[in-house]
């Protein structure tokens, strides 16, 4: 993943990284941000690039970290009222946030965005830049359906789109009950080597392992990212896994239809 250079561009002079992109051979017109826990106006413990209206932060503050946002992206960011669940939804339809964990988008006319502090945000387009999709994947939303569900509603061949691993909780951080475990190999039993076991009915979950034999098993392959944890990187995300009370980042996607 490499940083953008728009540290400047929003007063940030002491070299923090703001903003990343992602790092994949997206086509040209397939543009991506994923915000850090930095170069916004939040108090701790939502200091300082806190996007999430839901978690107790200063709502002027939230608005005036979304805006700082909103000018690096251009498009209206479209955010959803995540839920844990498999519902995907059109990115450009209606005003009021849906009730969904992932959106897509044709039109080039709005952003796709999901919102995490741990949970996993993928971003997708495909191959030819006609339509791109984001989702967030908690561990419910992952075992219950989320990506097969976004693969299907881009409505493109699966060797066609390209998926994109944001930052998520990582693997030595990632502790998890038999019951996650149970939930995830029972249906998928290679999802086994996903998990190393610690003992006492814990498990040690690698989100980003899982997220790669679900979208292979639909015929996505190309597939990126998956290298980061938002848990152990304490400078530069939110967790909810190590502070409990804490902000939101966003990842973002939209098409340049110019």
């Amino acid at each position: 993943m490499k940083s953008l250079d728009l540290n400047e561009a929003i007063g940030i002079s002491n070299g923090e990284t703001v903003f990343l992109r992602a790092d994949w051979p997206a086509p040209s017109n397939v543009h991506t941000l994923i915000s850090t826990r930095n170069g916004g106006v939040s108090k701790a413990p939502f200091h300082s690039m806190n996007v999430g209206m839901h978690v107790g932060d200063d709502d002027e503050a939230v608005c005036e970290n979304r805006r700082k946002i909103q000018n690096q992206v251009g498009l209206p960011l479209k955010y959803l009222n995540q839920v844990h669940g498999t519902d995907v939804v059109q990115a450009v339809d209606g005003e009021v946030p849906a009730d969904a964990d992932a959106s897509i988008d044709r039109s080039g006319m709005v952003a796709c965005a999901v919102m995490t502090a741990d949970c996993l945000p993928v971003l997708f387009c495909d191959r030819m830049g006609t339509v791109v999709a984001a989702a967030h994947a908690g561990w419910r939303g992952l075992q219950g359906g989320i990506l097969q569900n976004t693969v299907a509603a881009m409505g493109v061949p699966p060797e066609e789109i390209l998926a994109y691993l944001g930052p998520a909780i990582g693997a030595d951080a990632f502790e998890v009950g038999q019951d996650v475990y149970d939930a995830f190999c029972r249906e998928m039993p290679l999802a086994e080597a996903a998990f190393e076991p610690i003992g006492d009915g814990k498990y040690l979950a690698d989100i980003y392992m899982l997220a790669r034999l679900i979208l292979r098993r639909e015929g996505v392959t190309q597939i990126y990212g998956g290298d980061r944890c938002t848990v152990l990187e304490r400078d530069s995300f939110f967790s909810y896994r190590r502070d409990g009370k804490t902000g939101r980042m966003v990842s973002a996607i939209w098409l340049n239809k110019d």
